[in-house]
């Protein structure tokens, strides 16, 4: 894969700085290089002894809490504002920040937890959260500690089957591309049977 080798070139050049600098550019929305493979990579060179393992997955980690704290910090400062000002030309209004705060607090957490594993969602829940202004707090706990799942889960792939690590790495890419569909298809049917429901009782 043509980016494996910019990957590489990276980190010959810039060694631990690629996953201080690149994994925020990640999260904020600019995944170059992306996320997943570049973990991925950095364990299987680790498991090559280019780079070490303990500093290899700090670096990881901290990159990874830079990239999220950005994103809402943005989102927590920003949001409400642009929202407020501009939101009818979004068909956006106060009010519904006030239901979807609500939906957040029934499963919300859990899906911060486990937001990290899901390219596509990282890369705008934690402006989510920040606009809806979830206590920092509660936001630290959850995404920090999701960051630090995704860290040893992905490191892992690369360190442990070695030379195989591609074939692993698209294993799981695949299952959490799956596993992200169905979790669509139940929300997309739990709605549905609300809205049914409303419409039988007419509220």
């Amino acid at each position: 894969m043509k980016f494996l080798g910019l990957i590489e070139h990276l980190f010959a050049q810039y060694g631990y700085l690629v996953l201080l600098l690149g994994l925020p550019l990640d999260v904020i929305a600019l995944p170059i290089p992306p996320g997943n493979t570049t973990m991925t990579y950095t364990g299987y060179l680790s498991y090559k002894g280019v780079l070490r393992w303990a500093p290899a997955m700090l670096s990881a980690w901290v990159g990874s809490v830079i990239g999220m704290t950005i994103t809402y910090l943005i989102g927590y400062k920003l949001g409400t504002p642009i929202i407020e000002r501009y939101g009818k030309l979004l068909f956006l209004k106060p009010h519904h920040l006030d239901k979807t705060r609500s939906y957040y607090e029934k499963f919300g957490n859990k899906v911060l937890l486990f937001s990290f594993f899901l390219p596509g969602i990282r890369q705008f829940i934690f402006y989510f959260v920040g606009i809806i202004r979830i206590p920092f707090r509660v936001f630290a706990m959850y995404a920090f500690t999701g960051s630090a799942l995704w860290v040893v889960v992905f490191f892992s792939i690369g360190y442990l089957f070695g030379e195989q690590w591609q074939a692993m790495f698209m294993w799981v890419e695949q299952f959490l591309i799956y596993a992200m569909i169905g979790a669509c298809a139940v929300l997309a049917g739990i709605l549905l049977f609300k809205w049914r429901n409303r419409l039988k009782t007419g509220i």
